[in-house]
């Protein structure tokens, strides 16, 4: 039996309870067809709302993750607030899409025509949370250096997970 969407007016606004409840919380997934993609995971001695509130803290990446120069984030932590950022000598204009606070955080980002999507899950688990990050470029320049580029972000994810354990870890 078809039935309507449920409508709500707020502000003189119609929205599809049914639909934002559907897409509230549904990360973006990383392109799995893309030239370059990695995904990698850890499991960090800390609760889900220490490593939460440390790998959400954009503007002071740079504090400890080491191959972060800086990082400004251009308001909350909310989907589609962008923030730039500069790591491995690359510029980047990136655009938060998921945040579901605990749990899952991502963004898209874009340098020297290489797209990007980034995502972190958190899983927590007596205590301990495990730390998945996956990340996918297309672009020419990931088509073109294919297996330097898959190589080199497989080394960055290993390493800024160690970091983010490491900070996360500190007493």
């Amino acid at each position: 039996m078809y039935t309507k969407p449920l409508f709500l007016t707020a502000f003189g606004w119609a929205v599809s309870a049914s639909l934002f409840a559907q897409n509230m919380y549904t990360m973006q997934s990383i392109n799995h067809h893309a030239p370059v993609q990695c995904s990698k995971s850890i499991t960090i001695n800390a609760n889900a709302e220490k490593v939460w509130s440390v790998i959400t803290d954009i503007n002071h990446w740079a504090g400890w993750q080491n191959d972060i120069s800086h990082a400004t984030l251009h308001g909350s932590v909310t989907p589609g607030t962008a923030f730039d950022w500069r790591t491995g000598g690359a510029s980047i204009h990136s655009v938060l899409h998921t945040v579901e606070p605990f749990r899952f955080f991502g963004w898209t980002g874009k340098t020297m025509g290489i797209q990007a999507i980034h995502n972190w899950t958190f899983t927590e688990a007596g205590g301990q949370t495990t730390v998945t990050v996956e990340e996918s470029m297309q672009g020419l320049l990931a088509g073109l250096l294919k297996k330097s580029f898959n190589k080199s972000l497989e080394k960055g994810m290993v390493q800024w997970l160690n970091l983010l354990k490491a900070e996360c870890e500190k007493f």
